[in-house]
């Protein structure tokens, strides 16, 4: 492979990547991607295309990523109001930039190619959907529908000559994240793979599994004599104190309390981690920390953890009852059988395929954790 094929001679040194998402888990997916690129290109001067809440994902990933362009919306992307009046002097500040490569990892390109396109740099690559418009055929893949987000962008790079540099996530740790940690009290008796996390909200709420339906997890994970973690920002506070009223077992409510930084390494030192298909899971993926990931209004063939052995990703089946070896005695004032039956009736996960993945996941004699 001849590197950067597609692109020429000389190769780029200053180049724009749009992502104009604000979830954390839209972010940390295409790091694959950027290390791909900063490795083939260690010189390059690497901008991020985005919004304010990727300032945090910039100064994590600073190796990757040297400076983040704030973009203020645009008509046809919905994760932000298009301040309309900003955008000529956004474009105006994009085109001194003078980049040699712009390339849109923003989905199939029908409203961000064009956005792309307005960034005036030298050459554009990225992805088009069939039968919309194609900026260059030569720097422009179809878009892939039906493949993983991490891989996608992947193999974009790949086409344009960039070498594959993994598909595996990242989330460095800092030293003060572990301060941050340390000075919580409830966390002091917390011992090394002694707990688990349970994440019962989302960036999308949609995307959230029933509060009474964690809830019994927990319950069913402390008869592995473990200590029950419930995690969540301060928005999902009234979520979490759901969960902790509806279970039988005591818990450590930290919802709200910890920085993004501090929760990782909370989650770096966890047995599993349970959750929604959110930003979390992919920290996880990065810590290799096992977990299930319970997918209620997304594409698990898109946002699942990569890695089948340490991840499980659990939809909506017509499974049986069976409990994989888990008692259910209910939660405050209900009955655990009924409450399990009534759950397999409705078309989201069960609580017997979420109990069933995670006893899998506890008992094997293999874990894969890293520096053990």
């Amino acid at each position: 492979m001849v590197l950067m094929r597609r692109l020429g001679r000389p190769l780029p040194l200053r180049i724009a990547v749009v992502r104009m998402l604000r979830g954390l888990g839209d972010m940390l997916c295409i790091v694959p991607a950027l290390r791909a690129l900063r490795v083939a290109l260690p010189k390059a001067h690497i901008t991020l295309v985005g919004f304010p809440s990727a300032h945090a994902f910039v100064a994590r990933f600073s190796h990757y990523v040297d400076e983040l362009a704030e973009c203020p919306g645009y008509p046809g992307i919905p994760e932000r109001q298009p301040d309309i009046q900003r955008l000529p002097e956004f474009f105006s500040f994009m085109h001194e930039r003078s980049f040699d490569l712009a390339i849109q990892m923003h989905g199939n390109g029908v409203v961000t190619n064009p956005f792309t396109i307005m960034l005036n740099a030298r050459m554009n690559a990225g992805f088009f959907k069939p039968g919309q418009y194609c900026p260059d055929e030569k720097h422009f893949l179809p878009y892939p529908e039906n493949e993983p987000e991490i891989r996608r962008y992947v193999r974009l790079l790949e086409f344009l000559g960039v070498p594959s540099a993994g598909e595996a996530l990242e989330f460095p740790l800092w030293k003060n994240d572990r301060q941050e940690l340390s000075i919580m009290p409830e966390t002091r008796d917390l011992w090394p793979r002694g707990y688990v996390c349970i994440h019962p909200g989302a960036h999308d709420p949609s995307r959230c599994w029933p509060a009474e339906r964690f809830a019994l997890v927990a319950d069913a994970l402390s008869d592995f004599d473990l200590r029950v973690v419930l995690t969540g920002s301060a928005g999902e506070r009234g979520l979490t104190r759901r969960v902790a009223k509806a279970m039988r077992r005591p818990s450590i409510d930290l919802a709200g309390r910890t920085t993004i930084g501090a929760l990782a390494v909370l989650l770096s030192n966890a047995r599993l981690l349970v959750c929604n298909d959110t930003g979390i899971s992919h920290i996880a993926a990065a810590l290799h920390i096992p977990s299930v990931v319970v997918f209620t209004n997304s594409d698990p063939g898109r946002w699942a953890p990569l890695n089948i052995s340490l991840h499980r990703a659990v939809a909506a089946s017509n499974g049986s009852l069976a409990s994989g070896g888990f008692s259910f005695r209910g939660g405050k004032g209900a009955d655990g059988s009924q409450s399990l039956r009534r759950a397999a009736q409705e078309p989201i996960p069960g609580i017997e395929q979420v109990l069933t993945a995670a006893e899998d996941l506890l008992v094997k004699e293999k874990f894969y954790w890293q520096g053990e």
